[in-house]
């Protein structure tokens, strides 16, 4: 059982990190570092001329110029998912205990799972940030998040596992519970990077957090059923 954890989490792991820097390389980054220009005032979205204002064009950024940042990038997603891996392949040996099939199939529906539980539940309330974006104090938003997660992560196995007819109701409130209390949120909206850039920042996080779970998920559940 111990090899099969290790080898499941850490083979899946590597395959989901490095899946996950690539699409961020290729659909995040770039807006990622052209949110810094506007957070480093390198650049600004409308400056004011006479009697009117106009819209300062940004140019695509160089993503190869920063090649020491990227792989930092890699780094860190490889060691994420695989510790979401070591988490998840120690569900998949409770679930099999009590009688749950492991395979590709059930692990691409765990890997959603998480993505609802650690990406998806927390972005109701806070979105992914693009730099130049104003937020609330970041104890209380981290506090919110992991929470949120926790919550989510409980409501799902609430939802997935308990026989009783309360175990549904039980887990449908848990998954409301941080949104009913609510997220920590500014007065007013301000913030210099443009609204534009920042939703499509927090769309393409999301979708390759997604994908990457997907294929964590389902990797991990393979690699179980074909290591047992």
């Amino acid at each position: 059982m111990i090899k099969q954890l290790f080898t499941s989490a850490v083979l899946a792991g590597l395959v989901a990190g490095i899946f996950a820097a690539a699409l961020q390389l290729i659909f995040v980054v770039p807006l990622l570092i052209e949110g810094e220009t506007f957070e480093q005032g390198l650049v600004v979205h409308f400056t004011t001329v006479e009697n009117g204002t106009i819209e300062t064009p940004v140019g695509n950024p160089d993503v190869m110029a920063q090649l020491p940042r990227h792989v930092g990038t890699l780094a860190m997603n490889m060691v994420a998912y695989t510790g979401f891996a070591f988490l998840m392949v120690v569900g998949f040996g409770i679930a099999q205990r009590a009688g749950h099939k492991i395979d590709g199939r059930s692990g691409l529906i765990w890997g959603l799972a998480g993505f609802l539980a650690v990406n998806l539940a927390p972005a109701v309330g806070l979105a992914p940030e693009l730099p130049g974006t104003i937020a609330a104090d970041m104890f209380a938003r981290q506090m919110w998040w992991l929470g949120t997660v926790l919550a989510s992560i409980a409501g799902i196995a609430s939802i997935a596992f308990a026989r009783a007819p309360w175990g549904m109701i039980t887990g449908a409130a848990l998954l409301a519970a941080p949104h009913v209390i609510g997220a920590p949120v500014l007065d007013t909206y301000y913030g210099i990077a443009p609204p534009e850039l920042a939703s499509h920042f927090a769309a393409r996080a999301l979708a390759v957090a997604a994908a990457s779970w997907a294929v964590l998920g389902a990797t991990a559940g393979w690699l179980w059923c074909r290591s047992a």
